[in-house]
């Protein structure tokens, strides 16, 4: 594998500069990418409506989409002084393992379809930043071909409805060299995304007259990613679904080949605990008493989270809830959370309140659908940066110095 750039080295970005030591010579598309809204905003403009909508949206009335932003203003920071940060590093241990940062990159399902290879292009910036990267269980890319690129990444798995098939995924899971298994838990049903079908998208994928304009008025994406897919991978199928290949994406199949999850119990998760012999983390958790069952049930982790808000329509925010999760569960305990990261003053106001480690989504699919690697790596270098240099204003040397002393109630 490649050395790990430096992720403590971070400067401010910079229109002139590389935003890393040891990052190759930064794309111009990438030189005015100051924040990762930034990234959101060039993949709205290209990507199709369908597409972006896909990514960006939640369900029904976004109000847990919505909410998951606007928790972090619910405080406000009180930075210490004259501490001698100098040598402060942003390095944070999880899992039995150190990691350059204490964020990675959530799972997010079909990234081959906004960014050419994108669950790939994800896990090579994580393996050269030195953070965990989280590949999907409903990813276009077979799961063997990211853990080649990655072997410290992470899989998560929808898991299937019954035991025989559960048991052939953890398997192949196993073979292809992954170390840390994710099940996600919060899916007993798909959420209601009203809005993905308003603006065109299913899943699987139909093609239409509205699809095919799309993609026409979006030359980028359709040459640099939809087409050169075709060319060079044909049709992308639904890899990872289950220990043998899905469907097309394209195919009335997809969607069954995931199978029926209402029925799951912690009978079946126990069942993955006996089979899994790697480290077993447990994502969807929001209330306190579902924790410790998963810590009971023997997982190693949690990961707080609301499904980025594609699930239960007006679900509290993980970060309201982290707070009464680690009481629950203790101070030492892997507590982990996603949902509306964008900055680097939201991942450590994640830390100051008990959580060990943050996963970001959506600004990473952005980042590799507008500039691939190396789009990644780059949103990877900025919220690194914000994350140093916050740490100085507040007068810590680690993640995890920060505690809740350094935050206050906002007021309204």
């Amino acid at each position: 594998m490649q050395t790990p750039i430096q992720l403590d080295t971070l400067a401010a970005p910079s229109t002139t500069a590389p935003p890393v030591r040891g990052a190759p010579p930064m794309p111009r598309r990438l030189r005015g990418m100051l924040s990762l809204d930034d990234f959101e905003d060039a993949a709205r403009r290209f990507l199709p409506r369908t597409v972006f909508a896909y990514v960006s949206g939640g369900c029904e009335t976004n109000r847990a989409l919505h909410a998951n932003r606007r928790v972090f203003a619910q405080y406000g920071w009180v930075p210490r002084v004259l501490a001698d940060t100098s040598r402060r590093s942003l390095a944070t241990p999880l899992l039995g393992r150190q990691y350059a940062a204490p964020f990675g990159i959530a799972p997010m399902g079909i990234s081959a379809l906004s960014a050419y290879r994108g669950d790939l292009a994800q896990a090579r910036a994580a393996a050269a930043a030195g953070i965990p990267m989280v590949m999907s269980g409903s990813s276009l890319i077979r799961m063997e071909e990211v853990a080649a690129a990655n072997p410290d990444a992470w899989f998560q798995a929808y898991v299937p409805g019954e035991p025989d098939r559960i048991e052939a995924l953890l398997e192949r899971v196993g073979r292809a060299g992954f170390g840390t298994l994710v099940v996600t838990v919060d899916v007993p049903v798909s959420g209601n995304r009203e809005n993905n079908l308003r603006a065109g998208f299913s899943s699987p994928l139909r093609p239409s007259l509205r699809l095919a304009w799309d993609g026409i008025t979006h030359p980028g994406w359709l040459w640099g990613t939809a087409l050169r897919t075709l060319l060079r991978h044909g049709m992308p199928h639904f890899e990872n679904s289950q220990a043998g290949r899905g469907a097309p994406m394209l195919s009335s199949q997809a969607m069954r080949d995931f199978g029926a999850r209402d029925h799951l119990d912690w009978s079946h998760f126990d069942l993955m605990r006996r089979r899994w012999k790697g480290a077993l983390v447990v994502k969807g958790v929001l209330h306190p008493d579902d924790a410790r069952k998963a810590r009971d049930h023997g997982a190693d982790g949690v990961i707080l989270s609301n499904h980025g808000g594609r699930q239960l329509d007006g679900a509290v925010p993980a970060l309201q809830m982290l707070p009464d999760v680690v009481a629950a569960l203790g101070p030492d305990y892997p507590v982990m959370v996603d949902g509306g990261f964008r900055r680097g003053s939201d991942v450590l106001t994640a830390l100051a309140l008990g959580a060990k480690f943050v996963f970001v989504g959506r600004p990473f699919n952005y980042a590799g659908a507008v500039a691939g690697e190396a789009g990644v790596l780059h949103a990877i270098g900025i919220l690194a940066a914000e994350i140093r240099r916050n740490m100085a204003l507040l007068g810590v040397h680690r993640p995890a110095d920060v505690t809740r002393d350094h935050l206050r109630e906002a007021v309204a």
